[in-house]
């Protein structure tokens, strides 16, 4: 593998120069007023990044996986349910988290490649009189599949049944470079991480909280201590943390939210939806699909892309490593071997994500799949040049 390469795995991703720079400082006193320089802002960025006027943002030395025990923790108690969705690794590894602490989940197994069903959640929802379902789960991006989620009709399907439960949301692979809407969307928890769309290193678990999900935190009855947000509460209000914080990552958040903010947030989805695009002509010029399976739930954070029949997806990923030190994302779970996945987030422009097209072309073709050198780069090329796709000759007759 080559440093000098960017990276198109869906996280981590690529780093900034001047954003990796920012988390290489000096030691601080983390208790002295000089960090809650960092703190407040950090925080007051990252709301504005979920589109909240009023959303409490908590930031934990963690990954995302922490982000999610956060959620549940603190708003949930031990045999509460909670309503998920299957259709992708991420969401089976959050419904696994929920049933290891004691909670029931009603889960709606859905095929990989598709988005959440919010229609079975409106029939769930609506026959739920009770009101036993406290959570509903939601996965706006599932980083498996490549495969986006309409949260706006997740909660479309709440409101309709007139259920008052929260809405949780996975927005580890959107959250700051997909368009996100926490207020719109009456979204209770939100949950990313600093390795992707924020452009730092893993290490910083990003959590918004409505008011009634930290309302929730006095009746919640599952254990926390770590991830208890009234303890960080406490801290935030003497610019402090309740143990240490990641200081360093910390400044690089400050910064990559600057950064962010300042190229004009919906610039960075516009971006990213380009930049998808672009990646998406050239999987259509290959004669390869994509495991997500309509224009509608296609991501524009990673593509991840279905070999033929009976070849080893994997091999793709593996070669580009050893021959052109280059790394693409492996397929997960039901998946595995059947798809290669090209990362498209944070840092990438035009032109990085044109490397790593010609990237995957070479492999392609170094291991015997009929793919034309140059057709998926040149569409892309054409694509990032004139904002369409061209047409190929047989098609235009």
């Amino acid at each position: 593998m080559s440093f000098q390469n960017p990276v198109f795995i869906p996280g981590p991703t690529n780093i900034p120069e001047a954003i990796r720079k920012a988390c290489d400082m000096p030691t601080i006193d983390h208790r002295s007023p000089l960090f809650g320089q960092i703190l407040h802002p950090a925080r007051a960025n990252v709301q504005q990044i979920l589109k909240s006027d009023s959303a409490e943002v908590f930031i934990f030395p963690a990954t995302g996986t922490g982000g999610w025990e956060t959620a549940l923790t603190n708003t949930l108690s031990p045999g509460d349910t909670v309503l998920a969705a299957r259709n992708g690794m991420f969401s089976h590894r959050w419904i696994d988290m929920c049933q290891r602490h004691g909670l029931n989940v009603e889960i709606v197994d859905t095929p990989w490649g598709h988005g959440l069903p919010a229609d079975r959640y409106a029939e769930i929802l609506a026959a739920d009189k009770g009101h036993k379902i406290k959570a509903v789960l939601a996965t706006h991006n599932e980083t498996a599949t490549g495969v986006k989620s309409d949260i706006a009709a997740v909660r479309k399907a709440l409101d309709d049944a007139g259920h008052p439960a929260m809405l949780f949301v996975d927005g580890v692979s959107s959250i700051a470079s997909m368009d996100f809407r926490f207020d719109a969307w009456g979204v209770d928890v939100a949950v990313t991480g600093s390795q992707k769309g924020f452009m730092l290193p893993a290490g910083l678990a990003i959590i918004g909280f409505s008011k009634r999900a930290v309302q929730s935190t006095k009746t919640a009855k599952l254990h926390r201590t770590f991830f208890d947000i009234n303890d960080m509460t406490k801290g935030y209000d003497a610019s402090a943390y309740p143990y240490t914080p990641a200081v360093g990552l910390m400044n690089g958040l400050l910064l990559a939210c600057e950064t962010l903010l300042k190229e004009g947030i919906e610039n960075v989805f516009a971006r990213h939806t380009r930049i998808a695009s672009g990646v998406r002509a050239a999987v259509d010029a290959w004669g390869l699909e994509l495991c997500a399976v309509s224009p509608d739930v296609y991501s524009d954070t990673v593509s991840a892309i279905l070999t033929p029949e009976g070849f080893n997806a994997t091999d793709i990923v593996s070669h580009a490593a050893d021959k052109y030190g280059v790394a693409f994302g492996t397929g997960l779970g039901e998946v595995a071997g059947k798809v290669f996945r090209i990362g498209h987030l944070g840092s990438m422009t035009d032109v990085m994500a044109l490397s790593g097209i010609a990237t995957a072309e070479m492999c392609m073709v170094d291991l015997g799949l009929d793919i034309k050198q140059g057709s998926g780069v040149a569409a892309a090329q054409e694509f990032y040049r004139t904002g369409s796709k061209s047409v190929p000759l047989k098609d235009a007759a």
